[in-house]
């Protein structure tokens, strides 16, 4: 899998790079995602999208595009990149926008974008980006959710959700969810990850997020983020290189089959 991921190329030429779209509750594990994506390609555990261990408040405060680095060719990297939001909050003016969010799957929000949870993005505002490219926006968005919350996450949060994947759908944008923690969530999958499909308590949380969202079942993959490892695991790559081969597939299916559907959309 690794190799391939590496191999990658988009299946529109036109394109650079495939655009990822992280999104999730605050504390569900979205730059920790993208760290853990990083360790396994250089070889090692990384920090460069920074998490906060503690809950309660977004980490994340602007708009980043994270890309991993190919160290065989220095000065490049692989074919898709990872953007990251200020985490959702089920309280209104708390985390980001559920407008920004979706402004930026139309590519409307530049680099470093200092996210407001009282106020939108406006069109006249200096990050705001009037005119977006194919490589501006999204082609696809990834959901991250903790396993371990799901039993009490708040309805709101579900509605906020439901907006942003209503928002996706209308553009044909696919969609993806990543279930993180699922070492906290299920005490067999703590002790062996490898009995992560095995695990019937993981099997009701995904369908649990299925029923809650809408999202079909065999669209929600379950891993788990490097947190307090070391040294990299091979099981815990596994999981996240399927769960990458699956966002990028999506991906690149969108980018092949419907290269100019959303050129126009505003």
């Amino acid at each position: 899998m690794l190799k391939d991921l590496k191999d990658f190329k988009p299946g529109d030429p036109n394109l650079a790079a495939l655009k990822i779209l992280l999104n999730g509750q605050v504390g569900a594990g979205k730059s920790s995602f993208i760290n853990s994506i990083n360790s396994i390609f250089q070889g090692h555990v990384m920090t460069e999208a920074f998490a906060d261990n503690a809950r309660g408040q977004s980490f994340t405060k602007t708009y980043k595009t994270y890309t991993i680095e190919n160290r065989s060719a220095p000065g490049s990297s692989y074919a898709f990149v990872f953007n990251d939001v200020m985490g959702l909050e089920a309280e209104e003016q708390r985390g980001t926008q559920v407008d920004d969010i979706i402004s930026a799957l139309k590519g409307h929000i530049k680099e470093d974008y200092p996210f407001n949870p009282v106020m939108r993005l406006s069109d006249k505002n200096l990050y705001y980006n009037k005119s977006p490219s194919r490589g501006d926006k999204v082609h696809c968005i990834v959901t991250v959710v903790a396993a371990d919350q799901l039993a009490i996450i708040d309805d709101k949060m579900i509605e906020k959700q439901k907006r942003i994947r209503e928002a996706a759908t209308e553009l044909h944008i696919p969609q993806v969810a990543v279930l993180t923690k699922v070492d906290e969530a299920c005490p067999l999958v703590k002790k062996d990850l490898r009995t992560i499909y095995r695990s019937r308590y993981i099997k009701e949380q995904i369908e649990r997020f299925s029923y809650k969202l809408g999202i079909p079942v065999n669209c929600i993959v379950p891993v788990k983020n490097y947190h307090n490892e070391l040294d990299l695991n091979e099981n815990m790559d596994i999981l996240l290189l399927k769960a990458l081969t699956h966002i990028v597939n999506f991906g690149n299916d969108y980018v092949r089959k419907c290269p100019y559907r959303n050129e126009e959309t505003i």
